[in-house]
């Protein structure tokens, strides 16, 4: 027989909560959270096509505050025809869970919850759990967590620590814990010259050549060597557009993006002046829209970070890694008010068709959660 936290997550996939809606998502685990004693709080941000709604749930007042974070929030399924199981129906099959989400990240949302709800029935701690739950994770970020930070700052409901249910596990898991992040600066580049006929390049301006000449240091580079703590920074570019259909004109335009994932040996401004600098030398007309999606960020080992690796290993019997590989999540905006890792199921399948985790990998996970929680409340006691 499935589990609670199986069955719970299969009623999450099975709801199409594509951003930015939710999908009856939150309306779920607002339902569930106040059976076990949570009091919700529902922070809807943005307007129109852009609202996002938003749940804050917390259990006790006291302190210390542990927070788990996540996104019910899913990317498109892309064709529904060509999925083994429907995306959005939950099924379980040969010991799986499939579904959109299942690994990113509803599995891992559902498992805390189960986690919790074991805990809070038998804790006598003065303490308290919080739960930060946006679905605004996967789209442009503007009205989710980052606005819950806001609310929570207002609202003097700091955490202690915080755990992000993201799937950082890459084979098995247990493998890896994520304790920092790459910022991420993107730009978009527009190089004008001058029109003109390709058999006459002498009366034209091709601002092909300008551009390449001018993405030489972003074009596939390692931009320093790493640190302790992160791999060297990366620029790649990503397209290169002229909308030029004919093969005999030199166009008139070019518009390339690119984008850096940089560690703590960068800051945003410092690589903006520093290209900018670089594309005035070159000589010619252009203008670049920059967007700083993300700051790097590191959470140095601690007896927070030691906890979650030995309930990791307690339930698992692995040492996971710490890392800051991968993209960007919204650990980002939560490093601004406590320290916080993430750690959640393995995520080989996140964003592909047939998304899927172990059943047994959600049950285990509850075990982690739940021993995380014991640890985090002794220790502070």
């Amino acid at each position: 027989m499935s589990s609670y936290a199986i069955k719970l997550a299969q009623e999450l996939v099975r709801c199409r909560s594509v951003t930015p809606y939710e999908a009856g998502a939150l309306d779920l685990l607002e339902s569930e959270l106040t059976k076990i004693g949570f009091v919700c709080t529902r922070l809807p941000f943005g307007s129109g096509d852009q609202r996002v709604d938003n749940l804050f749930a917390r259990w006790r007042a006291g302190k210390p505050n542990f927070a788990f974070a996540g996104h019910v929030d899913v990317v498109p399924s892309g064709d529904e025809e060509a999925w083994a199981h429907k995306p959005f129906g939950g099924v379980v099959n040969s010991g799986k869970l499939f579904g959109r989400g299942a690994a990113d990240m509803k599995g891992a949302i559902a498992a805390f919850l189960a986690a919790a709800n074991d805990f809070v029935n038998v804790s006598s701690s003065p303490g308290s759990i919080s739960l930060i739950i946006t679905g605004d994770e996967e789209g442009v970020a503007e009205f989710g967590t980052v606005k819950m930070i806001e609310w929570m700052i207002a609202n003097n409901q700091i955490p202690d620590f915080c755990i992000v249910g993201e799937p950082t596990n890459q084979e098995i898991l247990g493998d890896m814990i994520k304790t920092g992040r790459r910022g991420s600066l993107s730009c978009q580049l527009c190089v004008r010259g001058k029109q003109g006929h390709v058999a006459y390049p002498h009366l034209a301006d091709n601002p092909i050549n300008h551009l390449f000449n001018m993405l030489a240091p972003v074009n596939g580079k390692e931009l320093d060597n790493g640190n302790v703590y992160f791999d060297p920074s990366t620029a790649n570019v990503t397209t290169i557009d002229t909308g030029n259909p004919s093969g005999n004109i030199i166009p008139n335009s070019v518009t390339a993006k690119f984008n850096i994932r940089f560690n703590t040996e960068h800051n945003g401004g410092k690589l903006i002046d520093w290209l900018e600098k670089h594309f005035n030398t070159v000589g010619c007309d252009w203008t670049a829209n920059w967007n700083l999606s993300a700051i790097p960020f590191i959470t140095p080992t601690n007896h927070y970070i030691d906890g979650l690796r030995d309930s990791i290993n307690v339930v698992t019997g692995k040492t996971p890694a710490l890392s800051t590989s991968g993209g960007t999540s919204d650990a980002r905006f939560i490093t601004k008010i406590c320290p916080v890792a993430e750690f959640g199921l393995v995520g080989k399948t996140m964003h592909k068709i047939d998304e899927n985790v172990d059943v047994d990998d959600i049950d285990a996970l509850v075990k982690i959660y739940k021993e995380m929680l014991v640890r985090f409340f002794k220790v502070e006691q």
